[in-house]
């Protein structure tokens, strides 16, 4: 592996001090790039982007969804690729050596990657209990001849609010125990806690051995998903009325695109299907060999997910047209909601489709798949920061890697019971609603701002440079000084002029509630602010002079010997890489 000058002066300089060796890489590059799908592709594909199509005119909103991809999700990628890559740091100290004033960024995107794996696993449990019932014989989700059922359940879908169909029920009723309301706590779901159990065993199997499992089980995870995929967009195409559901996807509704709304929304769904500032992806990157084509990887990856999504779209619709056939509604009509999507609307279609529990088996272990490799970045960013920072703590206390990574993914275990109790559905919608929406775009404004603005594009189109030899074109520079910053500041505005609180169907949380979702917010947005404080506290000099170091990239390296920018970008001449002998880094 080829090293630039500033690397090969790190590795001189942490080799010299600590004899350590540099830092290991992907055993294989297509490993990185499948891991790299596997993190951008997942559940959001196939509900959020389907539903916001839904909801926003059809084909009208492939409009600005394709746009955006261009503008903002390709460029912004290629950015945050490009930091992981020429630091060979995880966000906490990637951002720390290109913007120490904002280094609170890469703690704030570990923190939000920790709260969401720990509700993000709940849909890989509700997806393990359908997977396992999708064995019965007829599907229980089929009839109402249940004991769960109420008198006002119908085999068939109504737009009536006095009756429930089937699916509704059993998803209520049977997997979920709903209560009336957050305030209403109910009991423990021990089916649902089991699997929970089971999910997150799973989890840790895959990740336990670092770049060592978890690259190997990336080839499955991220691969078979597009086999069921084609699988059932084969079937569901000569359903009956298929042909009208995929003439609602594909044929616009131009008007809608006068709505910013819609616009907004787009460029959301491409924020967060690709995971901008979540740091999964900036983690991944930072163990590539140093010349990696970054380009090609960030063209590979983004294009990969967008067409995953509208391939999802192809297989949804022509689900969604197939019921309407059997409904006789207008696919307009149909009643469609982000998780009631993947848990309602199509189960309720495979009850009806012939060898159903072939099919429902086949998409929940999609769904399970899909889940599994989101999961593993998530998890594996909060692993890889600690270990990076706390190696010799952690191991003084654990022993053994292994053992610290059963204690991660027990802690995020016992943080994800209160979403497998009855109450769990409004928990989880609660977390959902303050993480996935709220926090990320505050992190993502700020990452663009550290490493546009801050660092600089002149900067890193050097690094690019000195990596791969060739500069980034015009294009890629002007998105990243003028048109990504204008464009996220715009959606981080409209965001927050057209908050709405959290809801859940009709049900819209109290204010108590939403306060604890604040909270929630605020769990990870905080280490912004803290982050900034204490840059400002360890830096030498006057107010001032702190100041203009603090926006100063590699002002961290060294705060006893003088602040200046020196040649080598660590954050600190006492951080420690562990060999590797002693453990097979994450990521």
């Amino acid at each position: 592996m080829e090293l630039g000058p500033k690397q090969a002066a790190v590795m001189s300089k942490e080799e010299g001090i600590d004899q350590q060796p540099s830092r290991p890489t992907w055993s294989r590059q297509i490993e990185f790039t499948l891991a790299g799908i596997g993190c951008a592709v997942g559940l959001g594909n196939v509900w959020r982007f389907p539903y916001l199509c839904y909801r926003s005119g059809g084909g009208a909103f492939l409009v600005p969804y394709l746009l955006m991809l261009v503008v903002l999700g390709i460029p912004l990628l290629y950015m945050e690729l490009s930091v992981g890559q020429y630091t060979r740091r995880g966000p906490v100290h990637a951002l720390a050596t290109v913007c120490p004033l904002l280094k609170g960024v890469g703690m704030a995107s570990v923190a939000i990657s920790f709260i969401m794996c720990t509700y993000y696993n709940i849909v890989i449990t509700w997806a393990l209990y359908y997977l396992f019932n999708s064995f019965q014989s007829p599907l229980p989700w089929q009839s109402c001849n249940n004991t769960w059922n109420t008198p006002n359940c119908t085999d068939h879908a109504t737009n009536s609010s006095y009756s429930s169909t089937a699916s509704q029920e059993f998803f209520k009723y049977r997997m979920l125990g709903q209560t009336s309301g957050v305030e209403e706590t109910g009991t423990l779901r021990w089916e649902l806690f089991l699997i929970l159990i089971l999910a997150w065993i799973l989890i840790y199997l895959c990740i336990f051995k670092g770049v060592k499992s978890t690259g190997k089980v990336v080839y499955f995870t991220a691969l078979f998903p597009y086999v069921i995929l084609i699988a059932l967009l084969i079937n569901n195409v000569q359903l009956p009325g298929a042909s009208d559901g995929i003439n609602f996807f594909i044929v616009p509704e131009w008007d809608k695109l006068r709505s910013v709304e819609v616009w907004v929304n787009a460029a959301a769904q491409i924020f967060n299907s690709i995971g901008i500032g979540f740091g999964s992806l900036l983690a991944m990157s930072s163990y590539n060999s140093f010349n990696n084509n970054i380009l090609k990887d960030t063209l590979f990856i983004s294009i990969t997910n967008s067409l995953t999504s509208i391939l999802a779209g192809f297989v949804i619709f022509s689900a969604f047209g197939y019921m309407s056939h059997l409904q006789g509604i207008p696919v307009s009509q149909l009643a469609v909601d982000g998780p009631g999507l993947v848990f309602i609307v199509y189960p309720q279609a495979f009850a009806s489709m012939p060898v159903s529990q072939l099919w429902a088996f086949l998409f929940f272990f999609m769904l399970l798949c899909l889940g599994l490799d989101s999961e593993f970045a998530m998890v594996e960013v909060m692993v890889t920061s600690l270990l990076d920072e706390f190696y010799q703590h952690l191991i003084r206390i654990f022993k053994r890697k292994e053992l610290f990574v059963l204690a991660v993914c027990f802690v995020a275990l016992l943080l994800g019971i209160p979403c497998v109790m009855q109450v769990g559905i409004y928990v989880f919608q609660l977390m959902d609603h303050y993480t996935a929406i709220v926090s990320i775009m505050f992190l993502a404004f700020f990452e663009i701002l550290a490493i546009c603005w801050s660092y600089g594009v002149k900067r890193l189109s050097s690094n690019v440079k000195e990596m791969t030899g060739k500069k980034p074109n015009i294009f890629f520079r002007l998105c990243w000084l003028i048109v990504d910053p204008v464009l996220i500041t715009v959606i981080l505005i409209f965001s927050i002029i057209q908050f709405k609180p959290a809801r859940y169907g009709d049900y819209v949380f109290p204010p108590w509630a939403q306060g604890v979702g604040w909270v929630i917010a605020l769990a990870s947005i905080i280490w912004i602010p803290l982050g900034a404080i204490h840059t400002l506290w360890v830096l030498p000099g006057s107010l001032m002079k702190k100041l203009k170091l603090s926006i100063k990239p590699y002002a961290l390296n060294d705060t006893k010997g003088g602040a200046g920018e020196p040649s080598v970008p660590v954050i600190s001449s006492s951080i420690k890489l562990p060999e590797k002998s002693q453990i097979e880094t994450h990521f």
